[in-house]
């Protein structure tokens, strides 16, 4: 009997009768079942979210009151009921709650009395965060913390976004005001160096007036010395010709006042002497004329001796006051040079101020210079590239598309395995027809092989259909996707194959337990690395890892390299497999142990 011959009196055992048959049916449906069921329940979940019920609180009482009234809990809650990115129910505090606990409501958030308080707290002298409240409940559904979690920072990007964008419009705002004030003090900094520089120069006239005047000063106290020297001579002389004067004036005096007597006496002598009174008047008409010249001379005597009194004393006037001015000279001399001395100080000092001036008025303008000039537009601009100023620009090598096909290499590899383990239920990879007929274990083994390996090819051909025509999901390889996952039904079917070989029941039971441990280190949803570190070291050693790897660079179009080198480890998988196969064959041919005779535990 020949190969093919025996593969087809294997398949007319498989469908010999009517329940056989939906048997053969049923187990050979499992990856269809298994795989395109659960990627379709999971094909795109994230663009349901919407359908997800979840409760809104709003218990901001807000801040400030008329048209400065704010109140960002109110406008956080606006804006994602907007979004609709889940089925919000605006509801209080004890609608939430009991929604919550009895699962009306996945999950709920909600934005305390002092929400807007404390966001506007950070320019304050107490900031503090603001909280948002998410209340979950993990008997509703597990995931509902993450996507809850979710919905808190995308509110909390808009909050940080719209913060921060106020924030930053205050900062920029309060920028421009400083540098208008900046340009102001420029322009009066530029003022005062040109003030300054007047002020300079005025100083430095100053400074040489003063110098002048010190030396002037010091001529006219040397020369008020002089005059003090002389005018008390002056003084001193006049004070002796008026000594002279008065005694000149008091013997003209004395004389003066002596002639009326003189004239009486002499009157009186020329009568005894027996003379008439025209006689005596013929006499005494000389004597009365010299002494009325007496008597006139005595008065310019008197009145040359008052004058020269005045002179003395003017000239002492004169002494005094040349001394009042050698005084007063020698102390403006000393005032010029103080004042010489201050002016050189207030010129120095000057010139330090407006190289002082110079150096703001410089910095002022290079303040100016480095804050550039912003409209109200402008500002808002800025604003908003300083409250978001990273932006994700996602660049993909590959992309699944879905949540769905993202799982779907993963789940392929597993409906693959699955398929197989549940043929292999009814497949009997050995018959004692084959054994006799063949009488070669290279065809022996191939006879076990053939059978689940073609039923497997069209269970993959099947599952390939659903996934690419039914869920629609987006193949950038298609005949090296369908290939790989027949290359995998076939290896996986030489692996369970030689199990049964070698160890029987015990060998389809670990069949089982080998499929759970590839659902765990093949890395078909978390990233394998991610495993304790035993389980990660198994990662390389089982099938199943290089199954998803492979379907993922196919499908998504990646690295074909890659793809190639997990084909070439697959087939590696089914020649030892195989070969394993074929060495149980040769076995079961040539002896049998009491362990083959012993009846099965599983059946």
């Amino acid at each position: 009997m020949k190969l093919p011959q025996l593969a087809l009196a294997e398949l007319r055992r498989l469908t010999a009768t009517p329940m056989s048959r939906l048997a053969l049916l049923a187990l050979a449906i499992v990856p269809l079942l298994y795989g395109g069921i659960y990627l379709w329940a999971n094909q795109d979940p994230y663009s349901n979210l919407d359908q997800v019920p979840a409760a809104l609180v709003v218990e901001d009482t807000g801040h400030g009151s008329g048209d400065d009234r704010q109140n960002v809990g109110q406008d956080v809650a606006e804006n994602v009921i907007e979004d609709g990115s889940f089925d919000w129910h605006l509801v209080n505090a004890e609608e939430a709650a009991a929604g919550v606990d009895n699962g009306d409501y996945d999950f709920s958030l909600t934005l305390p009395k002092t929400f807007t308080e404390d966001l506007l707290s950070a320019s304050g002298d107490n900031p503090r965060a603001a909280t948002i409240v998410l209340t979950t409940n993990d008997a509703n559904s597990y995931l509902a913390s993450t996507i809850g979690g979710q919905a808190v920072n995308r509110i909390q990007a808009q909050v940080r976004e719209q913060v921060g964008e106020e924030a930053a419009v205050r900062m920029l705002t309060s920028i421009q005001q400083i540098r208008e004030g900046m340009v102001e003090a420029a322009d009066g900094a530029q003022q005062l160096t040109d003030g300054l520089s007047t002020a300079e120069s005025g100083a430095a006239d100053l400074a040489d007036g003063t110098a002048q005047l010190a030396d002037g000063a010091a001529e006219l106290r040397d020369g008020a010395a002089t005059l003090t020297d002389g005018a008390q001579q002056v003084a001193d002389g006049n004070a002796r010709i008026a000594a002279a004067g008065t005694e000149v004036a008091s013997v003209t005096g004395d004389l003066a006042n002596s002639v009326d007597g003189t004239r009486a006496d002499i009157v009186q002598r020329l009568e005894a002497s027996g003379l008439t009174d025209a006689q005596i008047a013929e006499v005494m008409q000389p004597l009365d004329a010299l002494g009325q010249d007496i008597r006139d001379g005595n008065g310019r005597v008197q009145e040359a001796n008052g004058q020269l009194q005045q002179l003395a004393g003017g000239a002492q006037q004169v002494a005094d006051g040349a001394a009042q001015l050698r005084d007063g000279a020698g102390q403006l001399t000393t005032g010029a040079e103080e004042a010489t001395d201050g002016a050189d100080t207030l010129h120095s000092g000057i010139a330090d101020l407006h190289t002082g001036a110079a150096q703001l008025q410089n910095g002022l303008d290079d303040g100016v210079a480095r804050i550039p000039a912003a409209s109200d537009e402008q500002i808002r601009e800025q604003a908003g590239t300083i409250s978001a100023p990273v932006q994700t620009d996602t660049e993909s090598v590959t992309t699944a598309g879905t949540y769905g096909a993202g799982l779907a290499p993963f789940f392929v590899a597993l409906a693959a395995w699955i398929g197989i383990y549940a043929l292999m239920l009814i497949i009997k990879p050995f018959s004692k027809r084959a054994i006799t007929a063949l009488r070669s274990p290279l065809r022996v083994g191939a006879a076990a092989w053939i059978t689940p390996s073609f039923f497997g090819v069209l269970q993959m051909t099947a599952l390939f259909g659903v996934i690419a025509v039914w869920l629609g999901f987006n193949i950038e390889m298609p005949g090296a996707t369908l290939g790989l996952m027949m290359l995998s039904s076939v290896t996986f079917a030489a692996i369970i194959v030689a199990l049964n070989v070698w160890l029987g029941s015990v060998g389809q039971f670990l069949g089982l337990v080998l499929m759970v441990l590839q659902l765990v280190v093949a890395g078909g949803t978390f990233p394998w690395q991610t495993l304790p570190g035993p389980l990660a070291a198994l990662h390389h050693l089982v099938p199943m890892s290089y199954t998803v790897d492979g379907l993922r660079q196919v499908m998504y179009g990646g690295n074909m390299a890659a793809a190639q080198t997990d084909a070439l480890v697959l087939l590696g998988f089914l020649v030892a497999a195989f070969a394993l196969i074929v060495a149980g064959s040769a076995r079961m041919m040539h002896h049998r142990t009491m362990r083959d005779l012993q009846p099965s535990l599983i059946g």
